[in-house]
């Protein structure tokens, strides 16, 4: 592995206090020892089962593949969380999301989740010298609860850590349907201002409910609400005409976004967290990838976004900055078919099983729900590998932290730089993880589910939250499907793991919430 850590301090003459506003000097292409750029990319609603590396039969994922077959692929890797908003926030934070209440999947104007004064990635990497950027997906709040569209936007991305950002403000699904630039929303005309609200809609607006006529995607569950480009959205709007978004082409959008901000970065160290909207509902292809699947919607924007990674490893490529990047690829959460809209992921599904041989998906406590995809590619440092080493997307911040010489860390990150290089099969011993204010505790090959009130199954989405009326003990290593509930034959092991898990959780683990899928 390249020395990283050598004449770090002798090459950026800032300051490394995560405060501090000055830019970092310019690195050349001739300096030795650089810093390695860093890019997250970050899927959303990614099933274990929707890579071919993972084990894909029938669906392409070459590019993925590519990382993959080249780098480390996790099979146990975790996002913290089955849902998107507290998996973001864990992410950034190396927290769990289950210590801050108000990590949960947030609505599009919620305000902005994480503390200014919180160490994020995105601080620790700028006080090492790094520029920081993200295109993509947020979905973390922003503002303090009363967001005026029409003037700056903040606090937001830009306010813990980021110094560009280029975001949609939450959801695809929610309003408002706008990109946001470094707090300001793009293409906005201000004789049009943007009006949005989550309680009632705006007089004389149409609604998917009200208006199926106009609609070229139908609802099926709880998106109904303001109509943009033909599809109900979650929430309501009016105006902004100009700075709407079409969905079709946000994922050109982004990536566009995403190679400009490489070719402009080249010459520094920089971190990119470039989140993928898809396969998040709504699914709207761009027509040169309708019908590639023969999924339908759902299977196209994965092949969508497979390219997407392919030409950001083309511009890295070309760049000539390949060789210098560390690149982590995941998801936040496990996957879903009908998630809000008709759409023949159902139908069309045939023979793929989005979440592999794992039990669950999104919102459950399953491992469909948090085991997901995750690789980590730095092509001529990582040597191709398979590992079962036990990794969570909370790591990446100590991990980080430690590449680039930091003492800043999240209070639940562990130091797996090693595993996440390659070097170590080792992993955590132990791990908790949420699903809609939940929790469930992996360790070593086990995983322990509390009891739980509510349905066993959410019938809307059709899948298993995970919920039932006693403990839930399942080894892993026999039994990957989660199909044999041991607590009642090993009662010795489920004591062994209700003390470990209520010696991190706590006593409160059953105070949750009911699950809204709104």
């Amino acid at each position: 592995m390249k020395k990283l850590a050598y004449s770090i301090i002798a090459l950026l003459l800032i300051s490394t206090s995560c405060k501090n506003k000055e830019q970092p000097e310019q690195i050349t292409e001739d300096t030795p020892h650089k810093l390695p750029n860093i890019i997250f990319i970050y899927a959303d609603d990614l099933g274990y089962g929707d890579v071919k590396a993972y084990g894909a039969t029938e669906i392409e994922t070459p590019n993925i593949d590519k990382l993959a077959n080249g780098g480390v692929l996790f099979t146990n890797g975790y996002a913290s969380s089955a849902t998107c908003s507290p998996s973001r926030y864990a992410l950034l934070t190396g927290e769990y999301p289950w210590r801050n209440k108000d990590a949960k999947i947030l609505p599009g104007t919620a305000p902005l989740l994480i503390d200014t004064t919180k160490a994020t990635v995105p601080k620790m990497l700028k006080s090492k010298g790094y520029h920081t950027g993200i295109v993509g997906k947020w979905h973390l709040g922003l503002g303090s609860g009363n967001v005026n569209w029409n003037a700056h936007i903040a606090p937001g991305p830009n306010e813990v850590g980021f110094d560009y950002s280029y975001i949609m403000a939450a959801t695809q699904d929610r309003v408002p349907t706008v990109y946001i630039k470094n707090g300001y929303v793009h293409n906005l005309d201000p004789s049009d201002p943007i009006e949005v609200s989550y309680k009632e809609n705006f007089e004389g607006e149409p609604t998917g409910k009200d208006n199926p006529e106009m609609l070229k995607m139908k609802w099926h569950h709880g998106h109904n609400n303001s109509i943009v480009n033909g599809i109900p959205r979650i929430g309501f709007m009016k105006g902004g005409a100009s700075a709407k978004w079409v969905d079709e082409d946000m994922a050109d959008n982004f990536l566009q976004e995403a190679k400009n901000y490489i070719k402009e970065q080249k010459n520094n160290p920089f971190f990119l967290y470039y989140a993928l909207q898809q396969p998040h509902v709504p699914r709207t292809p761009h027509p040169r990838f309708v019908g590639t699947s023969g999924m339908g919607p759902r299977g196209d924007v994965i092949i969508e976004a497979d390219w997407c990674i392919g030409e950001l490893l083309k511009t890295l490529e070309e760049e000539g900055i390949l060789e210098n990047t560390l690149i982590v690829f995941s998801s936040d959460n496990g996957p879903v078919l009908n998630d809000g809209y008709y759409d023949d992921a159902v139908e069309k599904l045939g023979n793929h099983k989005p979440s592999g041989a794992l039990r669950g998906g999104k919102y459950s406590l399953f491992e469909a729900g948090t085991r997901v995809p995750f690789i980590t590619y730095w092509e001529g440092t990582i040597a191709p590998k398979k590992s079962d080493a036990i990794v969570s997307q909370i790591d990446l911040f100590a991990s980080l932290s430690a590449l680039v010489d930091s003492d800043l860390n999240g209070s639940d990150s562990k130091n797996l730089l090693d595993e996440f290089l390659g070097k170590s099969n080792k992993g955590r011993d132990e791990l908790i993880l949420e699903a809609t204010t939940r929790t469930a505790f992996r360790k070593e090959d086990w995983l322990l589910i509390p009891p739980y009130e509510g349905p066993e199954i959410n019938k809307s989405v059709n899948i298993e939250l995970g919920n039932l009326n006693k403990f839930q003990l399942y080894n892993l290593k026999e039994d990957i499907g989660q199909q044999n509930n041991l607590a009642e034959t090993n009662t010795e092991k489920l004591k062994e793991m209700i003390a470990s898990f209520g010696a991190i959780r706590g006593e409160n683990f059953n105070s949750i919430q009911a699950l809204e899928l709104k």
